[in-house]
This record gives structure tokens, sequence and C-alpha cells, in this order.
């Protein structure tokens, strides 16, 4: 028992030290795992494009491919019904386990999330890579902590470890994985889990830009900065991202839901739509297939009609919908800074146009809309910024990405939108019947005065049945505020103050009115 004391003491001293050399080895093995993930995804692609290319030259393979598809579908509804825990995008399942909700088995989603996105972006769905390689990433986090024999707490720090680690060797954004991580995963920026955190990160992005190359994902010019004369389009295109994102959640989660409603459709059936549906538009439309960068590219260009531009828009987000929805291995994270692209591809297309926008800058607004589009989505506007900076390697646009950032989270937040991984969460939570706080509103603070002949007079904190809803906050007397204790004793003309949420406020008010009035009264 000694010697277990001394070493928990020891350990505990050095905890710092021994959290970021963990975070360097999850960051080697995170590393290494999403780099393989992330060249598999290139030959899905190329390999996507190529079948596509022979179909058209030669229609006769057009219902070989479509065989195919349908065959696809069927091996990647077996892998999730393996494994339910690959679907969709990863990131609500880390979630999940940081909250000690959900509990991963590591050696089963690897390879089913492995060539379960292989699969769905060889066919040509609407996904991206960054979700699947976060939960990669902290999968492999969590293979460390099990060889490593670390208790939950300190696996906790090398799930988010993995995560970040998974973000930045996705899309070589070291800085984005960490404040991801952070922000949106662990929820906490203690110094320990914030070095370690940095640690594997860059350990990651290192490895990855050793084989892949350490350029910018994304390869378009911008100029120059947006003149302060033109700052009030930047305004606008805020508030239309923040609209527009508000819509992207509510339509997914409803989506989502339509696909596990129906009757007769199980994990197999649910995918066969999107997979055919790939294989419809492969021939009708394939720029929108896959994860769709050259989309961006497209239109930061600057050279597409309006027209052009809004029918990509509304195939692209009706296809990423299905797709996802579908409950297919895949992100979201990817095709919403597409449909961010095009977006501001299409407000500053019609403001050049009508409203005296100079050309030169509608690839400023397609990298500003990528911004304000996460933001609004995800609600991780720090993260936002810098990934969209590290992405692109713009460092200029760093005020007006903040603006537009700031107003499309105001308006989706004003929307009473919320955060699509939380909300992605509890609906999976909810399908395996677990069970999810219903949200309350914002919270109201209230009054109310003890009267004389009142039964709370001369009665101590704890000796009375408050109403379950409510929280005592304070009890002012004399002008005096105190904190208010358990043996705190009440007196007639004592103010109470209760905090409870919006759907309670007024059973509260009730019950408290009733609590604090004469005895008499109580009786009449």
């Amino acid at each position: 028992m000694k010697k277990g004391t001394s070493h928990l003491l020891k350990r505990a001293e050095h905890f710092k030290t021994i959290l970021t050399a963990e975070g360097f080895l999850v960051g080697i093995v995170a590393g290494l795992v999403v780099l393989l993930y992330r060249v598999l995804l290139e030959y899905a692609g190329r390999g996507m494009n190529l079948v596509l290319e022979y179909a058209r030259k030669y229609p006769a393979l057009l219902g070989g491919w479509f065989l195919a598809l349908f065959v696809l579908a069927c091996i990647v509804g077996k892998l999730v019904k393996f494994e339910p825990m690959i679907s969709g995008s990863g990131i609500p399942q880390v979630e999940g386990e940081m909250m000690g909700k959900l509990d991963q088995v590591w050696w089963k989603v690897l390879p089913a999330k492995f060539l379960g996105g292989f699969l769905s972006l060889f066919s040509g769905l609407s996904l991206g890579r960054e979700g699947p390689s976060i939960q990669i990433g902290a999968m492999a986090g969590k293979a460390v902590s099990k060889a490593l024999k670390r208790e939950k707490t300190e696996e906790r720090y090398l799930l988010t470890c993995g995560a970040s680690a998974g973000l930045a060797a996705a899309f070589h954004a070291p800085l984005a994985g960490v404040l991801f991580s952070l922000e949106e995963i662990h929820k906490n920026f203690s110094v320990s889990v914030l070095v370690s955190v940095m640690t594997a990160s860059i350990t990651a992005d290192y490895i990855s830009g050793e084989f892949l190359g350490f350029t910018s994902v994304f390869q378009f010019d911008i100029g120059q900065e947006v003149a302060p004369r033109y700052y009030w389009h930047i305004v606008i295109l805020g508030v239309l991202l923040g609209v527009m994102g508000a819509f992207y959640n509510k339509m997914t989660i409803w989506v989502q839901g339509l696909y596990f409603k129906a009757k007769g459709l199980n994990e197999t059936t649910r995918l066969l739509i999107p997979f055919l549906l790939a294989g419809v538009l492969g021939l009708l439309l394939p720029e929108v297939l896959g994860s769709g960068h050259g989309l961006i590219d497209m239109a930061a260009r600057g050279n597409m009609v309006l027209q052009s531009l809004a029918v990509l828009f509304a195939v692209k987000f009706l296809f990423s919908l299905i797709c996802f929805g579908s409950g297919a291995p895949g992100g979201i994270f990817f095709p919403l800074l597409v449909l961010g692209a095009l977006l501001g591809g299409m407000y500053s297309t019609f403001a050049v146009k009508y409203m005296g926008l100079e050309a030169s800058y509608i690839s400023n607004f397609v990298l500003l809309a990528m911004a304000g589009y996460f933001t609004a989505i995800v609600r991780a506007p720090i993260t936002g910024i810098i990934l969209i900076f590290e992405m692109t390697g713009q460092v200029s646009q760093m005020l007006s990405m903040s603006l537009v950032s700031i107003v499309a989270y105001l308006v989706a937040s004003g929307l009473k939108s919320e955060p699509i991984y939380e909300s992605l969460l509890d609906s999976l939570l909810r399908r395996r019947g677990q069970q999810v706080p219903e949200k309350t509103g914002g919270k109201i603070l209230q009054e109310f005065i003890i009267c004389h002949g009142s039964p709370l007079h001369k009665q101590q904190i704890q000796q009375i049945n408050w109403a379950g809803d409510c929280l005592l906050v304070a009890v002012k007397r004399n002008g005096t505020e105190l904190i208010p204790k358990g043996k705190t004793m009440l007196q007639a003309g004592d103010v109470l103050v209760t905090l409870t949420d919006e759907a309670h406020a007024a059973p509260v008010y009730d019950y408290m009115k009733k609590m604090c009035a004469e005895k008499e009264s109580l009786h009449s």
C-alpha cells in the first residue's frame, strides 16, 4: 500500500510531463493512422473519377457501376450493423465518450471506419474526411491508453490528444486541431491538457506533412484585404450565413429523423438511397460528388455565373443532407465548408453585378463565407477562423473573418439554433434509449419577500421543502446580501432570490409566493 501511495504521489508531481510524453506518443500513432486513412481516401476519389470517366465513354458499363454501388451499399450497411459507432461523422461519438455516455471499442471502430469511409467516398457520397479523422485519432488515443493501462480520467486526456492529432493530420491544421479538440471535445483549457494536445497535434501534422507536403489545403490566391468601405457587405454576408447555418442544422436533424423513423428501412436500405443517387448524379452533375474540394476552387476563381452557383449549392446541399442522414461513415465538416464557399460566391457575384462590389473581392468573400458558415453551424468561432487561416494560408483576412464569424454566430444564436454536434449527439443518445435532458430555455432570477407569519419565518434553509425546479442563490437582509447556507435562519422581511429555468418559472413563482405569504392567507 505504501509503495502504491508513493507511486501515485510521485506520478501526480510529474503529471504534466508524463501527459506531454503520452501526447507525443498519441501524436505519432494517430498521425500515422490518419495519414493512412487520408491516402486511402485520395485513392478512393481518383478511383471514382476513373470509373465515371469510363462509364461516360462506354455506356454499357453503367449497369455494372450501379450494380457495384448496390453491393457497396450492402457492405457498408453490414459494417454499420457490425459497429454502429462508425455511423456518421464520429465527432458526436467522441463527445459522448468524453461525457461518459458512450464507450467505443477502439479495435472495432478503427477497421470498420476505415473501410466504411473508403467505400462511401469511392462511391461518390458527399461526405468529408475530417469527422472520421477525429474519431480515428481519438480511437488511436484510446488504444494507447489501453496499452499503457491508464485510468478513465487520463484516458480522456489521450482521447482529446488523438482527436486533435486527427484533425491536424487531415487538414494540415495543427492550431485548429488544438482549438477544436479543446473547444468542442474536451471543453476545458487547463494547462496540462493544452500542452499535451499541442504536442500531439504538432507531431501528427509533421508526420502527415513529411509524406504529403506542408502546403495549404487550398491554393487559391487572395490579393488584398477587403477595403473598409465594403465592410457592410461582410455584415450582410454574416447575417445570410447565420440564417442558412441555422437552416442547415434544422434540416440535418430533420432528414436524419426521417431516415430512422421510416418503416422498412434498416442499416442497408437506408444507405441504398444515397449510393444509388450518387450513381445518377455522377452522370448528370459529377461536380457535387465526394467532399467537393474542386467546387471551392471553382467558386474562388470568380468566373461562374450566379445561376450555376445557385444550382450547385442547391444540389450539393440536398445531396449532403441525404448522404449524412443515412448514417454512412463520413463527416459534414468539409461539405459544409464547400457550401459556405458557394454561398460566398453567390453573394459576391450578386454584389458585383448589382451592389457595386469590385470583382477582385470574390475570392475574399468565398473565404469569409467558409469561416462564417462553419461558425454558424458548429458554433466554434475561434476554431473556424484559425481553421480557414491554416487551410488557405491567408493571414491578412483575420479582421474580416472575425467580423463575419461574429455576425453569423450572433444570428444563429438569435434563431435558437443548437450547435450541430450537440444536436447530433442528442439524437444518437435518444436512438440508443438514453435519457437526454430537455432544453429549458433561458434562466430567470425571481425575488420573493418573506411576510410576517410566513411558515418560512425562523426556519433554517435546510429544513424547508423547496420547489424542485429552483435554486436559492441569495438572501437579502437589511441591504446586505447573504450567501444561503443550510443553517442560515430566515426572517420576516428577507428577500429570497431564486434561479429557475424559463420553462418552470410560472409554477415556481406560484409555489414561492404561497410559501412566503402569511399563514392566514395560506388557509384562505
